[in-house]
């Protein structure tokens, strides 16, 4: 391999641009092509510009520190991340087929008044048919019973879903991670490709129209929403996207979605019952209907905001609901199809709602609320990666690989004492992409966010967000990023 920026480059197993001989794979000549004609110094000025540009736009995050919210800028790499039509081609597929079965799945969940008239046993098919044990729905810390009369009958109550995935160490891809409460990306995603286009537009040029553009995401982004309506809508529904504000971490991507939707961006003292019992909004100065309800909120936080006219969100939202004159997007309650302990049983679903075999695969799992799943890895927590299911703290993960003889005692007490609370997994060993790291290109560990929509039908977006680790070593998927990449689908 010659050049200047990837001379010295190491040669890791499973990076997707470099192979571990040293050579270029075929599918990144002409991106390194143009990256060498830029040369090193271009290439690190496109770096500082897209920093000071994302600064003056504010593209960041948020997070809560000491009872403190501190803004944390998103970087964004330069280089791009390529992903070929194939390949597409399949990511595609396996995450309409995922996000298929779970809406199945949570429909069977919530089915309102129970199952068929007359049954005695109201647990959902999936557990009337022995497929998943009644423990892993009844019990379940995601499901929210008060949730069966959030959606209208028939509707989709995941319109919207993002899919975590990896190209793993033998070139597979694997999916890391589903998300259906509220997911985000879309927004920085867009923002990505707006920063590449100042920043580097040489890069763009050279590829032409090879690269998908992610503004096609934007129509059937509103499409799916549309879709979420309410029956007895009178006219084209009326969207709007619902925001905690300036204290929420994605407050900069609620703004860059209302934009792009061309809807009203609205907070909880914005909204107000109508006499029909619906919900409209204050806007410009304006009383507007709204039918449907971009949800940006954790479900949790429903209850803690209050309406302009000073009733509890949460209820403001189910009477709308209930007296069919609003849709929520998403529905709240999807916690328990897409926790930890959820994403174990979704190759059952979807073997069991669509009769189809798994496109995607997963990682290995096990739930150890199952007494034959914590046998079956008491010994070898070393080996396994170890995460908390969502309701009983869900972000903390320990890798077994890098934990002391001791720690892993405590890990094996502590589990020994509530396994319910925990799953285990076989690591994953994400794939690496070209990053510009004081001036030279270096392997960094990234992954891939996908986003779906359902509504008439299930569409995977033609958008995705790459997420980039912050240093070398090895990296979890689903753990705090560094920053990201601008990600070029591939026709």
């Amino acid at each position: 391999m010659s050049g200047e920026l990837f001379a010295g480059y190491p040669p890791v197993r499973t990076d997707e641009a470099v192979g571990p001989d040293g050579r270029l794979r075929s599918g990144w000549v002409a991106l390194a092509t143009a990256l060498e004609m830029m040369g090193p110094d271009a290439l690190a000025l496109a770096a500082d510009d897209l920093a000071a540009r994302r600064r003056a736009l504010g593209v960041a995050v948020s997070l809560w520190v000491d009872g403190r919210q501190e803004l944390h800028p998103v970087p964004m790499d330069p280089v791009p991340r390529l992903v070929g039509a194939t390949t597409w081609s399949t990511l595609s597929a396996g995450v309409a087929q995922r996000h298929r079965a779970l809406d199945a799945f949570l429909t069977d969940t919530y089915r309102p008044a129970g199952r068929r008239r007359g049954d005695t046993d109201r647990a959902a098919e999936i557990v009337r048919a022995g497929v998943l044990p009644e423990w892993a729905v009844a019990h379940s810390p995601g499901r929210n019973p008060d949730a069966v009369g959030l959606a209208w009958p028939g509707q989709r109550r995941a319109a919207v879903a993002g899919t975590d995935v990896v190209r793993a160490a033998d070139g597979r891809w694997v999916v890391a991670k589903d998300n259906l409460r509220v997911p985000s990306g879309i927004g920085y995603a867009l923002a990505n490709r707006d920063s590449a286009r100042t920043a580097a537009p040489e890069l763009l040029a050279q590829a032409g129209r090879q690269v998908v553009d992610p503004a096609g995401a934007v129509p059937l982004l509103a499409g799916a929403l549309a879709a979420a309506a309410p029956p007895g809508c009178p006219g084209p529904p009326r969207v709007a996207v619902l925001t905690q504000g300036e204290t929420d971490g994605a407050w900069f991507e609620h703004q860059v979605l209302a934009a792009a939707l061309d809807v009203p961006l609205v907070r909880a003292g914005d909204l107000h019952p109508r006499g029909d019992g619906g919900l409209e909004a204050a806007v410009d100065g304006e009383r507007v209907p709204i039918d449907v309800l971009y949800r940006r909120f954790d479900d949790a936080s429903l209850g803690a905001y209050r309406t302009g006219a000073n009733l509890p969100l949460d209820m403001a939202l189910s009477e709308a609901v209930r007296a069919g004159k609003l849709g929520l997007a998403n529905v709240p309650g999807n916690g328990v199809a897409d926790d930890a302990a959820g994403y174990a049983w979704v190759p059952a679903m979807i073997r069991f709602y669509l009769g189809e075999e798994p496109l995607l695969d997963s990682v290995e799992t096990w739930v150890l609320a199952d007494p034959a799943a914590w046998t079956a890895v008491r010994d070898r927590l070393a080996e396994l990666d170890v995460e908390e299911v969502a309701g009983y703290g869900g972000r903390r993960i320990v890798h077994g690989p890098t934990c002391s003889r001791a720690e892993l005692e405590a890990l094996r007490a502590e589990i020994a004492a509530a396994p319910h609370r925990f799953v285990a997994r076989e690591p994953l060993e994400p794939s690496t992409a070209p990053t510009l790291v004081d001036g030279r290109l270096l392997p960094r560990t990234v992954d891939l966010r996908i986003f779906s929509v359902s509504g008439p039908t299930t569409t995977t977006l033609p958008i995705a967000l790459t997420r980039v680790a912050p240093d070398a070593g090895p990296a979890r998927p689903g753990a705090p990023r560094g920053g990201s990449k601008d990600t070029w689908l591939l026709r």
